[in-house]
């Protein structure tokens, strides 16, 4: 597999050979119920993944992740990152691991899911894990869950900026990682829906 990036489809198993590189990218809009089922192997000395992923959630969608990232080789690279918004009653739960062989030393694997909820009835669940079998390794990951912060809101809405207009921009903001290049109305336009 050569360098690509593109929206991904909701299922996918993906093998990427020595020095190569993949780039994904998944985006759920409101409205969207969605479960995403995806798998990487780096299976070459060198071989890169790079995942975002961005969800919006208003009503009452059900948007579930499973990804896994194999490293299967020496010297490979790996990124995940997803950002999402659940409001409603969504329901979103991201299930992500990394697992490095017991030979893919001097892997790098990387993996964040962070989540705004914004109604007490929406749900997230978020489980990053790691299986290493190697020891010489650069792995991390993390996951928060939070809400808009007030203090930000409160400066915004200070300086003249109204409150629906204040939580937009500080969601993009939160978005902004992960927003695919080209479609940055079209995820202001649904942020804006929220």
């Amino acid at each position: 597999m050569g360098h690509g990036h593109y929206i991904a489809p909701a299922k996918g198993q993906y093998q990427v050979a020595a020095g190569q590189v993949l780039e994904l990218q998944f985006v759920v809009l409101p409205g969207e119920s969605r479960d995403i089922e995806v798998t990487v192997d780096l299976c070459g000395p060198g071989a890169e993944a790079h995942l975002k992923g961005l969800y919006l959630c208003k009503a009452d969608e059900k948007v579930n992740f499973r990804v896994v990232m194999h490293h299967k080789a020496p010297g490979c690279h790996s990124t995940q990152l997803f950002n999402g918004i659940a409001g409603g009653s969504a329901e979103v739960s991201f299930d992500g691991t990394i697992v490095v062989a017991p030979d893919a030393q001097k892997t790098e694997a990387f993996q964040e899911n962070h989540n705004i909820v914004l109604t007490e009835t929406a749900k997230v669940n978020t489980k990053p894990q790691l299986e290493i079998y190697a020891d010489d390794v650069k792995c991390s990951h993390g996951a928060t869950v939070g809400q808009l912060n007030e203090d930000e809101l409160f400066y915004m809405r200070s300086r003249g900026i109204p409150e629906a207009e204040a939580r937009t921009l500080q969601m993009l903001s939160f978005l902004s990682p992960v927003i695919p290049e080209g479609r940055e109305e079209e995820i202001e336009r649904a942020v804006r829906s929220l």
